[in-house]
């Protein structure tokens, strides 16, 4: 089992303003993440779940709390260095692909690469294309791919750098099931491969228990962590 946290939230709070007055988004969350670990963060919608993933990744500031992840302080960062932390640890699944319409399946998945300074940038996207069942499609538009093959050039984006942490919301949302379980069979085999940290933001109870521990978070608080006996998932052999 993991033995380092490599993310810890504690007392985080966020606050929005409106013209009603201030909305509580998420009230002193304290979450530990250990290196390696798969977490389902589930809840409904509104629950705050998909802001505490934004907030994880850098993504939001938090009102109040502190927010270390992969041994940054995040509140505490500019926009520049939460721009360089996210570059250099996390990668982002999201329910609607957010790929670039111009741009092939193969220079989508170059851009973190690119970003990153690799001169060998397309050779390791061709390869993690290859990863996902892509690597006949890298010349394709995403206009030219299904919502299943869309989703899978974005995991194969999200993890090209393999980043320590991947972070996943909703990322069947969009699919049909038999879509869906492929994409999060994917989504494990690269967990296994690289030891990389899964955090996947789901209101499907069992999708999370798929992971080693679930998190339950109601109207922006956590009200359960449960640790599964063992992951429930058949099988994750490519």
């Amino acid at each position: 089992m993991p033995q380092s946290s490599i993310v810890n939230l504690k007392s985080v709070s966020l606050t929005l303003k409106s013209d009603a007055g201030p909305v509580n988004i998420l009230r002193g969350i304290d979450m530990s993440i250990n290196a390696g670990e798969t977490v389902g963060i589930v809840g409904p919608s509104g629950s705050g779940k998909s802001t505490l993933m934004s907030i994880m990744a850098g993504l939001e500031r938090p009102s109040g709390g502190e927010v270390s992840v992969a041994d940054s302080q995040l509140e505490t960062l500019s926009e520049d260095d939460l721009a360089r932390f996210r570059r250099d640890n996390v990668g982002i699944v999201f329910q609607s692909f957010h790929l670039i319409p111009t741009m092939t399946a193969l220079e989508n998945v170059a851009i973190p690469l690119e970003l990153s300074g690799r001169t060998d940038a397309f050779a390791v996207a061709a390869e993690k294309l290859k990863s996902v069942g892509l690597g006949e499609r890298s010349s394709h538009y995403p206009s030219q791919l299904s919502g299943g093959e869309q989703q899978r050039v974005a995991l194969a984006r999200a993890v090209c750098t393999e980043p320590k942490i991947l972070l996943a919301d909703e990322p069947t949302g969009n699919l049909d099931g038999a879509t869906g379980e492929l994409i999060i069979d994917l989504m494990f085999q690269l967990h296994d491969a690289h030891n990389t940290t899964l955090v996947l933001i789901t209101h499907d109870d069992d999708l999370a228990r798929k992971c080693d521990r679930v998190i339950r978070v109601e109207d922006g608080r956590v009200i359960e962590q449960e640790r599964q006996s063992a992951p429930q998932l058949e099988g994750h052999s490519l």
